[in-house]
């Protein structure tokens, strides 16, 4: 009787992946988000998904999704990964930016030409156009960008 029952739950386990797997719950669009579209909190919905069946970077909690924008079309109802969002872009390519350069007692801004896209948090390539060197910083707004190193990007003299 035990070796019938072990059996029935065995065959079972196998015509049900999810039960032999377990299921997770995951963020998934309530509806079709256009490439480039920023991702609300209304857009999100979730479903159970095989545990077998997932990716990882596969989101699980909504705050990880929202406010983000889409990289590529996401359909409703399939799973979404850390891969298919990415910050919005706030700084373009091309884009005159407000570096800031802080040192202790000193602050200095000046303008520069992005060389590169970014969100706020990325790191983006700008060019001093004055020494036309090139520098890293941080996209802190909209336009506006932290310089990072030891060395402050506003110098123009070669050493």
């Amino acid at each position: 009787m035990m070796r019938k029952l072990f059996l029935i739950l065995g065959l079972l386990a196998l015509a049900t992946p999810a039960l032999a797997q377990g299921t997770v719950r995951v963020v998934v669009p309530a509806r079709d988000i256009a490439r480039g579209e920023v991702i609300a909190d209304r857009d999100l919905t979730y479903a159970d998904m095989p545990g077998n069946a997932l990716m990882g970077g596969t989101i699980t909690r909504p705050a990880d999704a929202a406010g983000m924008q889409a990289r590529r079309m996401l359909r409703a109802g399939q799973p979404i990964s850390d891969n298919d969002m990415r910050r919005p872009v706030v700084v373009n390519r091309g884009q005159t930016v407000t570096m800031l350069f802080e040192a202790p007692g000193v602050e200095l801004t000046a303008m520069g030409r992005a060389m590169s896209e970014g969100g706020v948090g990325d790191t983006v390539t700008v060019q001093n156009p004055a020494s036309f060197r090139m520098v890293s910083a941080v996209v802190t707004a909209p336009g506006t960008v932290r310089a990072t190193g030891p060395a402050s990007p506003f110098l123009t003299a070669q050493r």
